[in-house]
């Protein structure tokens, strides 16, 4: 993706943009967005005609000759996995650093753990919601964080690529800071359990930067298919064991697994990164159109593996 980045360059925007530009970009290429609404949605993050469709150009050849699960579905049959022991959500509130944040809370009925959902760059949606749901059910009580709560809420964009691009323009110290104190209510919470986290994409990526500002707290914690930060360095989270999801079609990502793998290496953390074959990104989202049901089914099931070997 360095053409992608190059282009992405030319404009002024920070590296969570230009990680959801590139995104953007990428669905256009593969069919899942018009070019007058990339061209729109870019133009939410604060890129020019110009430098958008240069970025279009550089995703179109990064995915050229490339076989994709991309293309436009029906919404898929059957439930997500662990939907059936799902337990249900109540939306919360509780003090952050910087004013009230809002999330969905789900909890076990005898919690061995406690774990932390990030969600993607959607903000606070019913994906991110359920999955706090499913984990609750598998006995780990979960929080499923809105980091648009500065904003109002997930909730309160009419248009949900406004609150994608909102989320672009924040700097992620606002984020760390709201991480850190959904770990201290997920704490309160679930008194004297063992603490993790989770988070899809953006948020994956999130995951990814909240081990390196250091979170000891953490005993696991699981990125899918999250976006590596620069130089990654996480030898300030000494207890978690990381466990990593990637799309062996999802490139964009997928390429910087190897320099994960060297970074867990040199901090000497428990680590298995895991690269799901013919899945593309997002491929454990149900409700979107690169969902990939046997890989989802996958990462369900080692997840749960990982929780009850670290976070149990």
């Amino acid at each position: 993706m360095r053409a992608a980045r190059i282009a992405v360059k030319a404009g002024t925007v920070t590296p969570l943009q230009r990680y959801i530009a590139e995104e953007i970009a990428t669905d256009h290429v593969d069919g899942l967005l018009t070019r007058r609404e990339a061209l729109r949605r870019l133009a939410l993050l604060g890129m020019g005609t110009a430098a958008a469709s240069a970025l279009i150009a550089a995703c179109g050849d990064q995915r050229s000759g490339q076989s994709t699960t991309a293309t436009p579905v029906d919404t898929p049959t059957g439930p997500p996995p662990g939907a059936d022991t799902a337990r249900s959500t109540e939306a919360i509130t509780w003090a952050g650093p910087r004013g009230e944040l809002q999330g969905a809370w789900a909890a076990a009925e005898t919690p061995r753990g406690a774990m932390l959902v990030i969600h993607e760059n959607k903000g606070l949606t019913d994906f991110a919601r359920s999955v706090a749901g499913r984990l609750a059910g598998v006995g780990y009580s979960a929080l499923a964080i809105d980091l648009l709560s500065e904003e109002g809420g997930t909730a309160t964009f009419a248009d949900p690529p406004a609150a994608t691009a909102a989320l672009g323009k924040a700097a992620p110290e606002r984020f760390l800071a709201d991480l850190r104190s959904g770990l201290d209510e997920l704490a309160r919470r679930t008194p004297g359990r063992t603490l993790g986290v989770v988070g899809f994409c953006f948020g994956g990526g999130l995951v990814w930067r909240l081990l390196a500002a250091g979170e000891p707290r953490l005993t696991a914690a699981v990125p899918f298919y999250g976006p590596l930060p620069d130089d990654a360095d996480f030898a300030r989270s000494p207890n978690a064991a990381v466990l990593g999801f990637y799309g062996a079609l999802d490139k964009r990502v997928t390429d910087s697994e190897p320099a994960a793998r060297a970074a867990l290496e040199k901090a000497g953390l428990v680590h298995e990164l895991v690269v799901e074959p013919d899945a593309d990104h997002a491929f454990f989202n149900d409700t979107g159109q690169r969902y990939d049901a046997a890989a989802a089914a996958d990462a369900w099931r080692r997840l749960q593996d990982w929780l009850a070997r670290y976070l149990s």
